[in-house]
């Protein structure tokens, strides 16, 4: 029988042949090896840099800076305040710190309401597509509209919908069903909060729907068909088997939906405008206000630096809890 024996098998065995390559070869060809995949990431690294940490780095100088619409020219002349401009923001005392604070809770129960929501529609339209019924490809695809339209055309689209004299809402609600005594105002007063909320969860919810969908797949048949042989019904299949297997993917579908709902600026200034409502003045365009409306833009980059200090905060201690949970249930 004749062994065939490889270049490196060769080299191995007898390292000291004139032909092999030395250590130093070796060593740079491993070098080589390993450090492409980093050159190849080098460009977008950078883009890294000049699109997000340079402004952000830009905007951290701007919180502690006197800047104001008179130094807007050459905003590098701007006097330093040092933390005064935070001390204004937290201030919930006095009428800026106490309009962030309304703004803060405000954001929070939209966020708290509206994940919670897009998790719920999305795992329910997920677990009903598992199964297999004519025209499922037809509605998963009618599902993932409102992810794939553009946010200012499907918002706008809104606006008008919420129309007080004309809009489809009050003509429905009003005209047909006869549920409102007269037709009622959803872009201004208390109703714009609901207004935001539908209109947020209607484009947030396919996300959620796609992801568990994904997450879906990976979940062994065989677990639900001897679970159906045990007598398990379809409830408890999916409190037994469905939640506990998407548990990794929650976890990080719910971490997402919050930090893209509670830094949302698009869905709400395309609702209402530059001015957004009180009962619906999210903290994302109450920082837009008070640096392009009222032309203080170090007490915008303030408020800006302490919703990312707030966002890393409740980031960090999500995923020691998320990844405790995980640990115990592994053991």
């Amino acid at each position: 029988m004749t062994s065939t024996v490889t270049p490196e098998a060769a080299v191995r065995k007898n390292p000291s042949d004139p032909a092999a390559p030395g250590p130093r070869r070796r060593r740079g060809e491993r070098i080589r090896r390993i450090g492409l995949p980093y050159l190849l990431l080098l460009p977008a690294l950078f883009l890294e840099l000049l699109v997000h940490l340079v402004p952000m780095v830009i905007g951290i100088v701007m919180s502690f800076k006197e800047l104001t619409q008179f130094y807007i020219r050459d905003w590098g002349t701007a006097p330093w305040s040092g933390f005064d401009n935070y001390k204004v923001s937290v201030d919930f005392s006095a009428p800026v710190g106490k309009a962030l604070l309304h703004s803060f809770f405000v954001t929070v129960g939209f966020t708290l309401l509206s994940v919670g929501f897009c998790w719920l529609i999305g795992t329910v339209a997920a677990i009903y597509m598992q199964d297999t019924f004519r025209g499922r490809g037809f509605l998963r695809a009618l599902f993932l509209i409102p992810y794939a339209l553009p946010v200012y055309a499907a918002v706008i689209t809104w606006v008008f919908m919420f129309q007080h004299d004309n809009g489809l809402v009050n003509h429905v609600l009003h005209d047909q069903l006869h549920l409102t005594d007269k037709p009622s105002f959803w872009l201004i007063g208390d109703n714009s909060f609901y207004a935001l909320l539908i209109v947020h969860v209607w484009k947030g919810w396919p996300f959620a729907f796609l992801i568990v969908m994904a997450g879906l797949q990976n979940i062994p048949k065989e677990l639900y068909e001897a679970a159906s042989i045990d007598g398990a019904g379809r409830l408890q299949q999916i409190r037994r088997i469905t939640l506990p297997s998407l548990r990794p993917v929650n976890q990080v579908l719910v971490l997402v939906l919050f930090l893209w709902t509670f830094n949302d600026f698009n869905t709400p200034y395309v609702l209402f405008g530059r001015s957004a409502p009180e009962a619906a003045d999210l903290i994302s365009v109450h920082i837009y206000q008070a640096s392009f409306v009222t032309w203080n833009f170090g007490t915008g980059s303030a408020m800006s630096v302490l919703l990312l200090l707030f966002l890393l905060v409740v980031t960090g201690v999500y995923l020691v809890f998320t990844s405790r949970g995980r640990k115990t249930a592994d053991v």
